[in-house]
């Protein structure tokens, strides 16, 4: 069976390649217009809108040909390579996986390398971290590990690798590997490579205590987080921003949300300005704890402080107000969430129209709806079962 779905992917990618050939970028981008000449950051934002839907294979090689991604260039083309990789991986579509990455430039080795990661590809990321092997591509072959849930890799990769290309390990490769064990739940292996750090003559940094802080933080190991500060301080390193932001995240993890809160007036005290991150883990904190009075009031802090919250911080709040039957609140968040141009996915939407329909407000119930379906014409059968919701 495994054998025959191969044999079929191969000749419906074979059949696209044709097709493909015979069609002009702008006919794949951009159907409506395809005289239209595009420039390169129109054709990398159609991609990208069009692979956030796209689940046939062939098809999603052929938007990636199309506007000619190239991850080394453009945030833009690496967020649409993701998309596209995730995709082809959800379906196994390796062939397509590697039709995409190895025809990536040399320039763009590193990205692809991670995309392997991703795509849970271990082999393959060895396989082009060998074709230019450097301390980059090593880095990228470490974070590929990271990414692909391979962190038992990390210890020989890192242990093997550098002596066998002569590579000469830096601090990124360093950060990596105590990421990985910070991940994997063995935290304390981060004083051997704090040590081998310094024997090198690489002087850790901020990341680097982040990653043993967020590790040891996740074990519950108190003590040893307050080892790590120490260090810190030993080694010239600012308890700034980063270290509060990490740690506030990692106190929100564990529900400790109102230890995290202590720390974000400790901050304050010291004129360290709180950025949009920090207010997003406070917030997520207090809506995974049902606090969700203390969660508007950050969020209503934050626009007044001229902190524009991101996308993912209006998704987790208007979720949780649903979930906890706020929809009035939910609402009004959905609405500078929309006039951003961020939309919740269809479960959170669903759930808020149907709460505010039972809620008696029917008539914003549907404009929401009717936005949501304007913006996601494709997705208009989804709504189906809302809409006998409806009162008649």
């Amino acid at each position: 069976m495994a054998v025959a779905a191969f044999v079929r992917n191969q000749l419906r990618h074979q059949q696209y390649l044709r097709a493909f050939s015979s069609s002009s970028p702008s006919s794949i981008l951009n159907p409506s217009d395809p005289s239209a000449v595009l420039t390169s950051k129109q054709k990398s934002r159609a991609a990208l809108r069009l692979l956030k839907s796209e689940t046939n294979p062939s098809r999603i090689v052929d938007i990636c040909r199309a506007a000619s991604l190239c991850p080394s260039d453009s945030h833009l083309d690496r967020l649409a390579l993701s998309d596209a990789i995730s995709a082809l991986a959800e379906s196994r579509s390796f062939t397509e996986v590697r039709s995409i990455l190895d025809s990536l430039s040399l320039a763009s080795l590193p990205h692809a390398i991670v995309l392997y990661g991703q795509a849970g590809l271990h082999d393959d990321a060895i396989r082009t971290f060998q074709k230019s092997p450097s301390a980059r591509t090593l880095n990228a072959l470490l974070f590929a590990c990271i990414v692909g849930g391979r962190h038992e890799e990390v210890s020989r990769i890192f242990s093997d690798f550098p002596g066998a290309h002569d590579i000469t390990p830096n601090i990124e490769t360093y950060n990596n590997v105590i990421k990985a064990f910070s991940e994997s739940g063995t935290t304390r292996s981060f004083y051997s490579v704090l040590d081998k750090m310094c024997n090198a003559g690489v002087k850790p940094d901020t990341i680097t205590f982040c990653n043993a802080l967020a590790g040891f933080y996740m074990e519950e190991r108190f003590d040893d987080v307050k080892k790590v500060l120490e260090l810190l301080k030993k080694h010239g390193c600012d308890h700034g921003l980063g270290i509060y932001n990490s740690r506030i995240q990692s106190l929100c993890k564990l529900k400790r949300t109102n230890e995290a809160k202590e720390l974000f007036k400790e901050m304050e005290k010291k004129g360290i300005k709180p950025t949009w991150i920090t207010y997003n883990h406070l917030i997520f904190g207090f809506c995974n704890e049902g606090q969700l009075e203390d969660a508007k009031k950050l969020y209503q802090e934050m626009k007044k402080r001229g902190r524009v919250p991101i996308s993912k911080c209006h998704f987790t709040l208007i979720h949780f107000l649903c979930k906890g039957g706020d929809f009035e609140a939910a609402l009004s968040v959905c609405k500078d969430s929309m006039s951003q141009n961020w939309i919740p996915n269809f479960s959170t939407m669903k759930m808020l129209v149907k709460g505010l329909i039972g809620s008696s407000k029917v008539e914003e119930a549907r404009d929401i709806m009717e936005k949501v379906k304007e913006k996601f014409p494709g997705n208009a059968d989804m709504w189906k079962e809302v809409e006998e919701a409806f009162p008649k």
